[in-house]
C-alpha cells in the first residue's frame, strides 16, 4: 500500500501552503470511466504557492491493442507509442511514489479517480481515496457575477478566464501543468476568502460555497 492511501486523516488540518497538492490528468481510450482504458497519466506537484521544480511525472501505459483512430487524434498517443509504453504496474507504482501522502487534485476528479482506481486495482495497487475536484471548487470561489450570463464549466473555459496557456492540450502532463496553474489561482482565492487549511478547502468543495466558521 502506498503511503498516500492514508493522507485524508493525517493531512486535512494542514495549511493550504504547507500541504503538498498533486494535480493528476489521465488520458483514456474513451469517455466512459467504467469501461475505457487508461492510456497515459501526468502529475504535477504544488506546494508553498508554486509549482515545484522538476519535470513532474508522466507515463504512457502499454496496451495490447491501440485505441481507435478517432481517439488517437484527440490525445496524439499513436499505436506504436501505446504498444511500447510502460507496464501498467511499473507506471502506476511510479505514480504512487510521486503522490506520496499528498492531496490528489483533478478537474472533474471523479472521472480520473474512477479510471485510476480500476487501473490500480487491476495490478493490486492502492488508489487515492479522496480527491479535490477543481470543477466544484472553481465555481464555489468564483460564482456568476451580474455581468456574466453563466459560470464557466469546462477546463478550457477556466483556463481562458485566468489567461492560462496550455500548449499541449490533451497531453496528460501538459494538462496537469495547466490545471496546476489553475489550482494556484483557486488556492490563493480560497485563502483570501478565509479557507486556510486543506479541510476547509475540501469543505468548500463539498458545500459548493465557503461558509466561514462552519463545522
Amino acid at each position: 500500500m502506498h503511503p498516500f492511501a492514508g493522507w485524508f486523516g493525517n493531512r486535512r488540518s494542514s495549511g493550504v501552503r504547507a500541504a503538498r497538492w498533486v494535480v493528476i490528468d489521465c488520458e483514456t481510450s474513451g469517455l466512459d470511466p467504467a469501461r475505457d482504458r487508461l492510456l497515459s497519466v501526468g502529475a504535477v506537484s504544488v506546494r508553498a504557492g508554486r509549482i515545484e521544480a522538476g519535470p513532474g511525472y508522466g507515463a504512457v501505459l502499454r496496451q495490447q491493442s491501440p485505441s481507435d483512430a478517432a481517439n488517437i487524434l484527440i490525445h496524439g498517443i499513436g499505436g506504436e507509442a501505446q504498444a511500447l509504453g510502460q507496464a501498467a504496474r511499473e507506471a502506476l507504482d511510479g505514480l504512487g511514489a510521486f503522490l506520496g501522502d499528498s492531496v490528489p487534485v483533478a478537474f472533474h476528479a471523479p472521472f480520473d479517480a474512477q479510471v485510476l482506481h480500476r487501473a490500480m486495482k487491476a495490478v493490486k495497487l492502492e488508489s487515492p481515496r479522496r480527491w479535490l475536484d477543481l470543477a466544484r471548487v472553481a465555481p464555489a470561489l468564483f460564482p456568476k457575477s451580474p455581468s456574466s450570463r453563466t459560470v464557466p464549466r469546462a477546463l478550457d473555459d477556466w483556463l481562458e478566464k485566468f489567461e492560462i496557456e496550455c500548449d499541449a492540450r490533451h497531453d496528460a502532463l501538459g494538462d496537469a501543468y495547466a490545471t496546476a496553474q489553475l489550482l494556484l489561482v483557486l488556492l490563493a482565492e480560497a485563502e483570501r476568502q478565509g479557507a486556510g487549511t486543506v479541510d476547509e478547502v475540501l469543505r468548500l468543495e463539498r458545500s459548493g460555497r465557503w461558509l466561514p466558521g462552519a463545522g
